[in-house]
């Protein structure tokens, strides 16, 4: 995990500021600030400042949405119709709530995705080939001046060893991992990976 800039405090995982809750929901800020003072939704206490908890809101907001219906049923339109609007607004509020507590949890580099794991393996492997295809160039004028296959297989086991040393001290890199997020993330708003047709 990236340590956070000095100053800046680190978001609390599963919160969320209002224009993100504002984004998620397809609402306009005021309107969930109306939320907000309606009691629909709460604002809780993070060591970022006050944000919305994402399940809580979505949850609190589905209710709302839910109760809402219902008023609308009475005064006389069709049930069966409201209902599946009600029903596919709520799969879609709860599908873009868990797709934001997974792309915070991606942020925070508690999630990774399957792609930059194997972006990440394939450098390994890379390191992993380059090392073993430059044994035969460091090792061929050492063997070459042995008189005994014992010599020669010592000086060998000696440069192995030395690979796989290095190859120990390969680590995962988390900002290197953190570079790959915003990488996308930066693509993705400029060639428009949201969907923003309300």
């Amino acid at each position: 995990m990236s340590t956070p800039r000095k100053g800046k405090i680190e978001e609390t995982p599963g919160f969320c500021k209002t224009e993100d809750l504002a984004r998620l929901f397809r609402l306009s800020g005021q309107s969930v600030n109306q939320l907000t003072r309606d009691g629909v939704i709460k604002r809780r206490d993070t060591p970022a400042g006050k944000r919305y908890n994402v399940m809580e809101s979505v949850g609190a907001y589905v209710e709302y949405l839910r109760d809402k219906a219902a008023g609308r049923a009475e005064k006389g339109i069709p049930e069966s119709k409201e209902l599946e609007k009600f029903e596919a607004e709520v799969r879609i509020k709860q599908a873009k709530a868990q797709i934001a507590e997974l792309e915070a949890d991606e942020l925070q580099g508690t999630m990774h995705r399957s792609e930059d794991v194997a972006a990440l393996t394939e450098d390994l492997l890379y390191t992993v080939r380059n090392s073993l295809l430059a044994l035969p160039g460091r090792l061929a004028v050492d063997v070459a001046g042995t008189s005994t296959a014992a010599e020669a297989a010592e000086i060998i086991k000696r440069e192995i060893y030395l690979v796989m040393k290095d190859l120990s001290d390969y680590r995962y890199d988390p900002e290197k991992y953190a570079e790959r997020v915003r990488e996308r993330m930066d693509w993705q708003a400029e060639h428009g990976g949201e969907d923003d047709d309300e």
